[in-house]
């Protein structure tokens, strides 16, 4: 019989060291915080899509009522609107809705966001009035 001889050869693996993946990890973390704050002005302009929607919604349900009672009303019932409940209630809608004031020529109405986007203190507000002038009033 024949006795085989094993010999050992030194394998080298090819391999990163911990400092190299230390700094690459480094180098992608500032990358992502340069781009959040990029980020939530976009979320911002997405959320506030759903108060512009229900303040045109207001304002065809507003000139609805004009029409048939030559007047604006504050009552969300007599518009036959039902908002939505907002997240503070346990809902999903972003934005309190209200008519802020109505009269026989005028009303205005405003979508105030619930919360803070940005962590400023401000809130997203926008509002609508008789004319469909739609503006944001308060910029978060």
């Amino acid at each position: 019989m024949k006795k085989r001889k094993v010999i050992a050869k030194n394998i080298y693996l090819k391999a990163y060291s911990m400092s190299e993946l230390v700094i690459v990890l480094c180098i992608i973390g500032i990358l992502i915080l340069l781009v959040l704050p990029n980020q939530t002005s976009v979320v911002a302009q997405a959320k506030a899509i759903e108060a512009q929607s229900m303040l045109n919604h207001i304002y065809g349900l507003q000139k609805s009522h004009f029409f048939r009672y030559s007047k604006y009303t504050t009552s969300f019932e007599a518009l036959g609107f039902e908002p939505a409940l907002s997240v503070n209630e346990g809902g999903q809608a972003v934005y309190k809705i209200e008519i802020s004031e109505a009269s026989t020529n005028s009303f205005k109405a405003r979508a105030v966001s619930q919360s803070d986007f940005d962590g400023d203190g401000n809130f997203n507000t926008w509002e609508i009035d008789q004319d469909k002038l739609l503006k944001e009033t308060v910029k978060d």
